[in-house]
């Protein structure tokens, strides 16, 4: 069993590392464009594992695909952040061009690999590495709600004071500020958050997870690297190990939700062929709604994609 994560920077590097720790597969192959730096960082990491009692073998490579052949899952980090003065536009553009020469490297070496994306515009890359495998949309789909629901969980269990193990909630929409927290969904042991916080308080907290990874930028001056690598990382062992896990995962709707030719975050089951299904929750019609304009939000994004010469 072999997984593979393109892009060794933060959120590659701590995907990777997880997968090897978890022992997920018995190969974990790092890969990166800039020269010797995943060969480093997976020696680095290989150097733990007499310390930390695991077998997965951990290699890095220059831009060398043929060491990915044969990956039962890939995990796509690479892309570049935002640079001031660089419109969405730009960095939807830089990024497709990116998201799209490893798709293809992918799908060649590894025809029947389920591909996970986690390069940012979260929605609109997943969509670019469809567009260019050309392979069963279950088989192709974001890591976004995993990220999104740690950080609502994680606040809310700060504020509870309780185990963030007993907490059970579900995120819908884009990866961004038009996220749709569903409090309806939410639970802390089997009951209803309603019941154990406020409101005011409950929609404090869904609006700070709404803005969770900007938080984090005005804290470090650079993007969350452990949380996405992690839930990343979750999403890989549902598949190896088959898990049936339901999560919430950026998925291509063809009609559920009334939504139709759309990467969108929503409840799917996870298991060894990629997306097994996915879950049409019973929304009422502020959720609908919301659900709506985060879809409408996510559409103009991939509009321009579509718009892109690349």
């Amino acid at each position: 069993m072999k997984v593979s994560v393109i892009g060794a920077g933060n959120v590659g590097a701590t995907c990777a590392d997880v997968i090897a720790h978890k022992e997920l597969a018995n190969e974990v192959v790092l890969l990166d464009i800039k020269e010797n730096f995943a060969e480093g960082k997976a020696l680095d990491m290989w150097q733990t594992a007499p310390v930390n009692m695991y077998d997965s073998r951990i290699t890095g490579s220059t831009n060398d695909y043929s060491k990915t052949a044969g990956s039962e899952v890939v995990v796509i980090t690479s892309g570049l952040p935002r640079k001031p003065g660089m419109s969405r536009d730009d960095l939807i553009a830089t990024n497709a061009k990116i998201v799209k020469s490893v798709t293809e490297q992918v799908i060649k070496y590894s025809p029947d690999a389920k591909i996970i994306v986690v390069s940012n515009p979260l929605d609109v890359m997943t969509y670019c590495a469809y567009l260019t495998a050309k392979v069963d949309p279950s088989r192709v789909f974001g890591m976004a709600g995993i990220l999104d629901t740690a950080r609502y969980r994680a606040f809310l269990a700060t504020e509870l004071n309780c185990s963030p193990k007993d907490i059970q909630a579900v995120l819908m929409g884009g990866h961004g500020d038009t996220m749709v927290p569903l409090p309806r969904y939410t639970t802390v042991g089997g009951i209803p958050v309603t019941e154990l916080i406020e409101k005011d308080k409950l929609d404090a907290i869904i609006q700070r997870a709404k803005v969770g990874g900007g938080e984090i930028v005005n804290l470090l001056g650079t993007s969350a690297w452990y949380a996405p690598g992690a839930a990343a990382a979750q999403m890989v062992e549902a598949i190896v190990r088959d898990q049936k896990r339901i999560f919430p995962c950026c998925a291509w709707l063809q009609g559920e939700y009334g939504l139709k030719d759309i990467y969108l975050g929503v409840p799917v089951k996870l298991g060894k062929n990629g997306i097994e299904q996915i879950i049409e929750l019973q929304l009422n019609d502020d959720e609908k709604a919301l659900l709506n304009e985060s879809a409408k939000a996510v559409k103009e994004v991939m509009n321009v994609l579509d718009g892109i010469d690349f």
